[in-house]
């Protein structure tokens, strides 16, 4: 095992602090009864890596990095939940009598003797970041229990017989079930994927946009689990045969949350997705949307009108709804009354009326838009134009003295002109109507943690010539315990907004292509979404893989 030094002295002869600072984080790391790393990373005297490094290079303990282990139950076993979560370690493989030990903290001797004398097994420590032991404690010990108390207590297999089974808060699948959605919320996804396999059931998550697999259960554990959940959204848990859909309400962490559920019948069985929605979520500020200069300036100039419509388009996850509700909470103030129709409502808003649409009850969005418009707002959000007739009303809205925001589902900003045409809007309300048209996508951001500069590829220096840039460095993440190995944490959106001016009025009445939209606003000051996104690149904000992603350009 690694010599029995300290670790303030180790960063103290490294160079990374100072005696004094040592001193300082020693005194509060009594008053506060902290590890003394921790103390360390809070004041900013060191980062986590720092740590890590040298721990790694000085003492010789290897860095290990869980997302790429394979953990049996049988090792998990081997260390009781509530010693993991104490010492903050997780069991990874025996070699013989040694125990490999992921550890916060390699140099906690006290855990290390205790945890030889409870498992019987020699201790050989390894460091994993806290971030990553702590998600991987949850999800190995989180479920592990519930998981194992399920397959001992099944042999019911009709979901009418397990009704019991799925209804009862101790019972271990509701506990599963609650396991699932709380490591969703913690690790920040939008959308629980419970994926029936011929010989599995594929837990999934998406995170920043991106699809990962995050467990794997036995087949036989499909019916209780998806009975659970469809008992949760008050759906008919017999019915196998057709899809349905449900939601349900719970507080997580002392937040509320709604979860949108819908179930698919697939040739292994249901497949069930269950969307996210934080409504205690923050709402971001119009200026820290990611906006460059010039678009902030042209969609504060449209939502700032005192009438027409604005809309903001893409694809499903693009962050159009966050975009229209910074907007609302910007222009909320007493003047004026704003009144939204949304499916679903994302974000409660204070001082906002907002209305929900209800299929069940014939109240549509159509249906809601005329209703509001005789409750004398000065502002209306529609969450989405779906057809003629919501369009319509909207567009009519605006023309009569209402500023009306809505969101349309299509590629670019001058494709929302054909869509419009498309769906049977006459020209001629369009071109009256509409006055700014914000087309996004979201990206992955680099994560600040494991940021590093890099020298571009032949290939990466030729598109960025092709597209006018000449760059010698860019930047990309190596991956860390922070970003779970991806090199990305977090979004940000890339934009190209569209201001239909009187030329474009009379292109519109004309029925011009969406090519002949876009060349005459890129020749009068429009910025396209990809160049957009390359200054985000060249920023050190983002990848040009990630751009080009969700682009599709190349």
């Amino acid at each position: 095992m690694a010599p029995r030094k300290r670790i303030g002295d180790l960063l103290v002869e490294s160079g990374l602090i100072s005696e004094e600072q040592l001193k300082n984080a020693l005194r509060e790391q009594k008053e506060l009864n902290m590890r003394l790393g921790d103390v360390l990373i809070t004041r900013n005297y060191i980062t986590e890596q720092q740590l890590i490094e040298v721990l790694e290079f000085q003492l010789g303990i290897p860095h290990i990095q869980l997302y790429r282990q394979k953990i049996e139950t049988k090792i998990i076993n081997i260390i009781p939940q509530r010693l993991a979560e104490q010492h903050q370690v997780l069991p990874i493989r025996t070699e013989g009598n040694k125990l490999i030990l992921a550890m916060a903290d390699p140099l906690d001797y006290f855990a290390i003797d205790e945890l030889r004398m409870t498992t019987g097994f020699r201790i050989e420590p390894t460091i994993a970041s806290k971030d990553e032991l702590q998600r991987a404690i949850k999800r190995y010990y989180g479920l592990q229990e519930s998981v194992e108390q399920i397959m001992q207590n099944l042999t019911i297999r009709e979901s009418e017989e397990a009704k019991p089974v799925v209804e009862d808060e101790d019972s271990p699948v509701v506990k599963t079930v609650n396991q699932i959605i709380i490591q969703a919320i913690q690790i920040g996804a939008s959308d629980i994927h419970i994926d029936p396999q011929e010989d599995s059931l594929r837990i999934r998550y998406r995170v920043d946009g991106v699809m990962r697999t995050e467990r794997t259960l036995p087949p036989h554990m499909q019916s209780v689990i998806i009975a659970r959940i469809k008992i949760m959204a008050n759906m008919n848990v017999a019915e196998r045969r057709l899809p349905q859909d449900g939601r349900v309400e719970m507080d997580i962490e002392f937040r509320k949350v709604d979860i949108r559920i819908s179930s698919l019948p697939t040739i292994h069985g249901e497949k069930v997705v269950m969307r996210i929605l934080d409504l205690g979520s923050t709402l971001t500020e119009i200026e820290k949307l990611g906006l460059s200069e010039h678009n902030l300036m042209l969609f504060q100039k449209g939502i700032n009108n005192a009438h027409g419509v604005v809309l903001i388009t893409g694809p499903t996850g693009s962050g159009k709804t966050t975009t229209l509700y910074s907007a609302l909470s910007k222009l909320n103030n007493e003047e004026v009354n704003i009144i939204t129709v949304e499916d679903p409502v994302e974000y409660q808003l204070q001082g906002i009326n907002q209305v929900q649409v209800n299929s069940v009850t014939g109240l549509t969005f159509a249906k809601g838009l005329r209703t509001i418009l005789r409750q004398d707002p000065n502002i209306v959000m529609v969450g989405e134009i779906r057809d003629v007739e919501t369009a319509e009303i909207a567009i009519r809205a605006a023309m009569t003295g209402h500023l009306v925001l809505s969101t349309l589902h299509t590629n670019s900003a001058a494709n929302s002109i054909s869509r419009l045409i498309d769906m049977g809007v006459e020209p001629f309300l369009i071109s009256s109507a509409v006055t700014c048209i914000i087309a996004q996508r979201l990206v992955r951001r680099i994560c600040p943690g494991c940021s590093t500069s890099y020298v571009p590829s032949h290939e990466e220096k030729m598109l960025l010539e092709g597209h006018g840039y000449t760059v010698e460095v860019l930047r990309r993440g190596n991956g860390c315990g922070e970003c779970g190995r991806s090199g990305y944490k977090g979004r940000l959106a890339i934009h190209e907004i569209l201001a239909i001016d009187d030329t474009l009025r009379t292109m519109i009445l004309q029925k011009r292509s969406d090519n002949e939209y876009q060349n005459y606003a890129t020749e009068h000051g429009l910025v396209p979404m990809i160049k957009d996104g390359i200054s985000k690149v060249i920023a050190g904000q983002t990848t040009l893989a990630e751009v080009f992603r969700v682009t599709g350009n190349g």
